[in-house]
């Protein structure tokens, strides 16, 4: 992501469609995206990624605490006016950067319980169910539970094999 992307990025994570998943839900000022852009690309464990498909964005994604065959946490959003299918194919290409580019051992991932789309996502993507933190975060002035997924280089590289291919 470079700084060019900030407009963009900005409108697509105020759109509703994607920001009543987050857990800040306020719509956020060109001031702060820019205060959170210049902290982020300050940080030597983030990474922040504009995923493009035949030329045109798709979505963005955030791995935070990366290292060399660490655990590293994920977030991400499509452009809210995407085409269905967008979210696998910015998953698959995220993931295959994670544990190639950034030789990552695990991407850990958090949904929002309300968010069936997200939940889905990560399990089509090969995640594992690790756990729910109970009422974690408040949102839309309600408790909501975190669902925790995880998913290993190892899982994944079986997962990617050709078919017919032996294990």
């Amino acid at each position: 992501m470079m700084a060019d992307d900030l407009p963009m990025v900005l409108a697509w994570r105020n759109h509703w469609d994607v920001r009543r998943f987050m857990f800040t839900q306020h719509e956020i000022g060109l001031e702060e995206h820019r205060n959170w852009f210049s902290r982020s690309t300050n940080e030597a464990t983030r990474r922040l990624l504009i995923v493009v498909d035949r030329e045109a964005p798709i979505g963005f994604v955030q791995f935070d605490n990366v290292a060399d065959a660490g655990a590293s946490n994920w977030g991400f959003y499509t452009d809210p006016n995407a085409a269905r299918g967008t979210g696998k194919m910015l998953g698959f290409a995220a993931l295959k950067y994670a544990f190639g580019e950034l030789n990552l051992h695990k991407v850990c991932g958090q949904a929002v319980d309300f968010n069936t789309a997200s939940i889905a996502l990560h399990e089509r993507l090969g995640f594992v169910r690790e756990g729910v933190l109970r009422e974690q975060q408040r949102i839309q002035g309600a408790y909501r539970s975190l669902v925790c997924f995880g998913l290993l280089r190892s899982d994944w590289s079986q997962s990617m094999k050709p078919v017919g291919e032996p294990s």
